[in-house]
């Protein structure tokens, strides 16, 4: 059987292979654009250079820092403050008051056992009662012989008594007349051990000498307090407490500035307890000598104002004032270092440092507080950076270097 032709069958096949290597070529063409552009993209903002810049912190400041002319350390002190004790000795019985307590002038902040010099006192008291009786008595024979006398002398006129009897009857009087003198000294000696024994009992009282508030509590019940504390495990003051409305600050001053200081000089005080409140002071008194070991001078200065929150012996800084600033003028400020403002297209910014890139910020220069300036438009706390060059620009990747 013939086979079949079948040569007119065969499918051409140069044609599609030329298409396909062509489109090949194509495809590997767009394939090295796409890598070209993607490596010079990747160049460009991965490997941006990088400015190597010094850094500052944006602080807060007060405009009466303008006016500063002098800075000191120092102390709160109460200028009246007591350590309450007993003159009597005794075992206390009952106390009042702890620590904070607020206590008024006279009032009874604890008792010391008494038992003892209170009865002494009521035998006074009776005594003077004794005394008093006994000036009844004197006063009632001194009335009878004063009647006696004066009937004695009508008889003796008439010659019915004898001048004798009548002598006894006017010595009688004469010594009731004695008698009560002598009452009534026994009556001023006796209202006298009366007081003595008040005096006692008073003493096992321990009052407060002013109005205060009490600061420490040196003392428990059932110890024994003694004027001086000369005994083994006795105490002498009870309590510790103060005036708080004399409070004021004792700051040393350089002898070789006292100069700047003057009595009624505005100044600021900053407690280290309340470092985001300023007080307002004022110099008081300066105390007329120097410390030779320091070279100082104790400058008091007491406070404007009174606040319940400043407390004795909490450190303070005090800044001496050239001029009074109103507390409405004295309110916190953002301040940068100088060297941080520069100009950039007609304008004042700073360059604050944001996630390692630095962002240029408009700001509006204030007054000048020392190296710093104060402006607005940045944050307490903010890095900006300092003597900035042209190759800081908004944007531009910095090396932060925090100084």
């Amino acid at each position: 059987m013939a086979q079949p032709d079948i040569s007119g069958l065969r499918i051409e096949r140069t044609g599609v292979q030329a298409s396909r290597a062509s489109r090949k070529r194509r495809i590997t063409r767009w394939v090295l654009l796409l890598v070209a552009v993607a490596a010079v993209a990747y160049a460009a903002f991965a490997y941006r250079p990088t400015v190597q810049v010094e850094l500052g912190t944006a602080a807060q400041t007060y405009p009466s820092q303008a006016f500063t002319v002098l800075n000191a350390t120092g102390y709160v002190v109460a200028q009246r403050k007591a350590a309450v004790a007993s003159k009597a000795t005794g075992r206390l019985e009952w106390l009042g008051v702890r620590e904070g307590s607020v206590v008024k002038g006279n009032e009874v902040l604890a008792r010391l056992e008494n038992r003892d010099v209170t009865a002494q006192m009521d035998q006074a008291a009776a005594n003077v009662k004794v005394a008093e009786a006994n000036l009844a008595q004197g006063e009632a024979e001194l009335k009878d012989a004063e009647r006696a006398l004066k009937r004695s002398a009508e008889l003796l006129e008439k010659n019915f008594v004898s001048p004798a009897s009548h002598d006894t009857v006017i010595a009688r009087y004469a010594k009731a007349q004695a008698g009560i003198t002598g009452f009534q000294a026994a009556i001023s000696a006796a209202r006298a051990n009366y007081r003595a024994a008040q005096v006692a009992v008073e003493q096992t009282l321990i009052r407060a000498p002013f109005d205060g508030v009490v600061l420490t509590k040196n003392a428990n019940v059932g110890d024994v307090i003694t004027p001086f504390s000369s005994a083994l495990g006795s105490q002498a003051a009870v309590v510790t407490m103060a005036d708080m409305s004399t409070l004021e600050v004792e700051a040393d001053v350089s002898e070789g500035n006292i100069s700047k200081v003057h009595v009624g000089q505005p100044a600021e005080i900053q407690l280290d307890a309340l470092p985001e409140t300023r007080f307002r002071g004022e110099v008081h008194r300066l105390v007329p000598t120097v410390d030779r070991a320091k070279a100082t001078v104790t400058v008091k200065i007491r406070f404007v104002e009174g606040d319940e929150r400043v407390l004795p012996e909490m450190s303070a800084k005090v800044a001496f004032l050239s001029k009074n600033v109103p507390p409405a003028e004295n309110l916190p400020r953002i301040a940068v270092p100088a060297t941080a403002i520069v100009e950039r297209d007609g304008r004042k910014v700073v360059f604050v440092v944001r996630d390692g890139k630095a962002v240029a910020t408009a700001v509006q220069p204030g007054i000048a507080v020392g190296d710093l300036v104060q402006v607005s438009g940045v944050s307490a706390g903010d890095k900006v950076v300092l003597k900035p060059s042209d190759r800081v620009r908004d944007g531009v990747e910095v090396k932060t270097g925090a100084k």
